[in-house]
């Protein structure tokens, strides 16, 4: 299976999911509209394709499975209304749109962020996956990965370092939560569900997406020069003209475009004991670092 067969797969199952659960009635129409615009808007679901990648790995995904690829892409997208919102990035374009709350109006993008938050947990905790156990240790993985110790904590750091000047270190320590976490919540996930339970695999597992969740936002500040508006998405230099610390600020563009060669090679080696399953790992990979947009 090619990449983009994978992705059509990973994309069609999780969006029929996402929909399915969205369609229950809700009499607040406009933050329904604005949840759904949100969350189908264009996305390229690397997440939800981590988590069906990983899911392969032990064996056929799940209802879990989908659970998870859809809590994450749930999350992630709340994650992106809020952080487009004036108070934060003050963004006009995601994924060549306008953002929600432009779309809108900024007090119904901020309920719409809301609702997809606690939207992800319900689709976890729902009783019809029957299987406690599970559900309790994802709710937990997505918790942990998306509050006070990942992605929140990743944008506060963000958000109090812009016009300042960081180090390397404390760089990837903002990546680690703000991107990252949210990566290894995907992998993890995606075996998880599968009840994969051996560690060193797990351990395997994480050293390949701590790898490539870096390797992401480094591509991200690399392509946030090399690449224009139209390609991207959204403002070109959007970064730089905000004074944000990035990779190739600390780096030079060279140095940034070393070091994500250098964690995609990480992230390589770690999955090749799982041999050929791993293959839509693999080719995540090689999207992740090689991507314009």
């Amino acid at each position: 299976m090619t990449l983009n067969d994978f992705s059509q797969y990973a994309s069609n199952r999780v969006d029929q999911y996402l929909k399915q659960k969205l369609d229950l009635y809700n009499p607040a129409l406009t933050l329904q509209t604005a949840m759904e615009y949100s969350l189908f808007n264009g996305g390229k679901r690397v997440r939800p394709m981590l988590a069906y990648a990983t899911a392969s790995l032990f064996g056929e995904a799940n209802s879990l499975t989908d659970a998870s690829a859809a809590a994450i892409e749930s999350i992630h997208a709340y994650s992106l209304i809020h952080d487009d919102l004036p108070a934060m990035d003050d963004d006009d374009l995601r994924r060549g749109k306008a953002t929600c709350h432009i779309q809108f109006n900024e007090a119904t993008a901020i309920l719409a962020g809301d609702a997809l938050q606690t939207f992800a947990f319900e689709l976890l905790s729902d009783k019809q996956h029957k299987n406690a156990q599970q559900q309790i240790i994802l709710i937990q993985e997505l918790a942990k990965a998306s509050g006070r110790h990942g992605m929140v904590t990743g944008q506060m750091i963000d958000l109090s370092n812009v016009g300042k000047n960081i180090d390397i270190k404390a760089l990837e320590q903002m990546h680690q939560h703000k991107t990252g976490a949210l990566i290894r919540a995907s992998v993890r996930m995606g075996a998880i569900s599968t009840g994969a339970e051996n560690l060193d695999q797990l351990t395997s597992l994480d050293i390949y997406a701590n790898a490539i969740g870096l390797a992401f936002q480094v591509q991200d500040d690399i392509i946030d020069i090399t690449s224009d508006t139209e390609t991207l998405g959204k403002t070109q230099f959007s970064d730089e003209e905000a004074n944000k610390p990035t990779y190739p600020k600390l780096l030079g563009l060279k140095g940034a475009q070393e070091l994500a060669q250098a964690l995609y090679g990480k992230a390589i080696e770690s999955v090749s004991p799982f041999g050929d399953k791993a293959q839509p790992l693999v080719q995540l990979a090689n999207y992740i670092i090689g991507r314009n947009h």
